[in-house]
């Protein structure tokens, strides 16, 4: 039930409209939605009273959230300055703000009373009238024009999630300094049109992040001072596990808050404090560049495209966990038709399930808007003979997998491999497979010798084989790793 209950008055002559007025009211009482938030006031279903008339249906004008004029043939009876009910109660809404809602039986105005029609056609100055023939019609515009009233006062929110006003946050909750930054950093990555002094309200404005005069949901999540005080789920939890299956309790488990910006930079930032990496000599750069087995930009994208593409309705938080084999990022929310985990494969469009949000990460230069992300993670893991990212979705839930590179030279020493397997595994790493012929022609050995080694890697688990007979037939490289004795190294 509502905690405030809407007022509708309905003003018409009440004899010539009588079945449209008792329509209008069976209506609104028995609708599922209507009901929760509106009573209807009729003059008529008032009990005797020692009041004058005018009085009370003036008051009730005055004390009504919405005016629902029902104009048709007649004017009505008139006072002594020859104004009818009806006229004076439309003046009266007007003069006092009211929602006015005014809807005209029949389409032809030529039958009507002299002052009818001027009173049709000075509200016709005012507003947009709705024309009607039967009651069927008249509930019919009446219901939209209803819902149109409880969505622009906030009542009930049909616009995307993060389009809608944040629930009790002010302008006073936005922080100053970080819509200072946005704006400094979308001028140099973006071309960004406003200065860097522009008040929070105008840049607010500007990115369509405003609800009148109140942030939207977006906007508390973007450049919020406390996100999570309005939307709690709108975290990133991040774990660290040692091994390559989910251990409880989680070894290592960080919760990170605050602006999404915030949020991608600490969560890429955990991430990468927990993967290898090697550091190079200065005859590479001017200071001794540093190489992760896991390319910065791919992890980058996949946590990014989490945050900014999650359900933000869903209670559930994104999700990092970083395996010995491979770096999971999950999020609630699906991808937006026609996306299909396939088609990120390939050349696509770029779709987005919070677009105001996007485009200020877009503006941040932390994506891009041509549907290049999802490619990029591909071309970048391939080039660092890593396995293709997965892109998984189940349920209402997306995940993306960036592969580790599990076979370290300390891994590999303890499977005694010979010099040919190991170059083998290289290729593998490169190419994504090998097969028993390209296995021949890369070290020039027999078909059964070829059979043998590759055998052998099969047996141990570092090779999986695709196909069981026939040309088809290759390798790929496992993608689990065996947690035991030295290979859990």
């Amino acid at each position: 039930m509502a905690a405030h209950r809407k007022r509708i008055f309905i003003s018409s002559v009440q004899k010539e409209l009588q079945a449209e007025r008792r329509a209008i009211k069976e209506f609104v009482q028995n609708d599922p939605l209507l009901r929760r938030f509106f009573d209807v006031f009729l003059f008529e279903d008032l009990p005797a009273s020692d009041r004058k008339a005018d009085d009370v249906y003036l008051k009730e004008v005055e004390e009504c959230d919405a005016y629902v004029g029902l104009f048709g043939n007649e004017y009505g009876s008139e006072d002594a300055k020859s104004i009818s009910p009806t006229e004076r109660e439309f003046d009266l809404a007007t003069a006092h703000g009211k929602v006015r809602l005014v809807f005209v039986k029949g389409k032809e105005d030529a039958g009507r009373h002299p002052k009818m029609r001027a009173l049709i056609a000075k509200v016709g100055r005012q507003l947009i009238r709705k024309r009607f023939g039967s009651i069927s019609e008249l509930i019919e515009a009446l219901y939209s024009s209803l819902v149109d009233y409880l969505e622009v006062c906030g009542t009930i929110q049909n616009r995307p999630f993060e389009e809608r006003t944040c629930a009790d946050a002010t302008l006073g909750d936005m922080d100053e300094q970080a819509v200072t930054d946005f704006v400094r950093l979308a001028r140099l990555e973006r071309q960004f049109p406003l200065p860097i002094k522009t008040p929070v309200a105008d840049v607010l404005a500007h990115l369509h992040l405003l609800c009148g005069d109140h942030p939207s949901n977006a906007a508390i999540l973007l450049f919020g001072r406390d996100p999570q005080r309005f939307l709690p789920a709108s975290e990133v939890r991040c774990m660290h596990f040692h091994g390559t299956e989910i251990q409880r309790p989680v070894p290592f488990y960080r919760i990170f808050k605050g602006t999404l910006f915030e949020q991608v930079d600490m969560a890429v930032d955990f991430v990468m404090s927990k993967l290898n990496r090697s550091v190079g000599t200065r005859s590479e750069s001017t200071q001794a560049p540093v190489r992760y087995e896991i390319p910065p930009d791919v992890i980058r994208e996949a946590i990014v495209n989490a945050i900014a593409h999650r359900d933000y309705t869903s209670a559930g938080a994104v999700q990092v966990s970083v395996f010995a084999d491979r770096v999971e990022v999950w999020n609630p929310g699906t991808l937006v038709s026609p996306l299909t985990p396939e088609s990120l494969r390939l050349p696509h469009g770029s779709i987005a399930r919070n677009f105001r949000i996007c485009e200020a990460l877009f503006l941040a230069r932390y994506i891009e808007k041509y549907g290049t992300g999802t490619l990029m993670m591909i071309r970048e893991s391939l080039a660092h003979a890593l396995p293709e990212p997965d892109f998984v979705q189940r349920g209402g839930e997306f995940t993306s997998t960036v592969w580790r590179d599990w076979l370290t030279p300390k891994v590999l020493a303890g499977y005694k491999l010979n010099e040919r397997q190991i170059q083998a595994l290289t290729h593998v790493k490169k190419n994504g497979r090998i097969s028993n012929s390209e296995y021949q022609k890369l070290f020039g050995v027999s078909r059964a010798t070829a059979t043998r080694d590759l055998d052998d890697l099969f047996t141990k688990k570092i090779l999986k084989k695709v196909g069981i007979t026939g040309k088809g037939t290759h390798y790929i490289l496992m993608r689990k790793r065996i947690t035991k004795d030295s290979k859990d190294s």
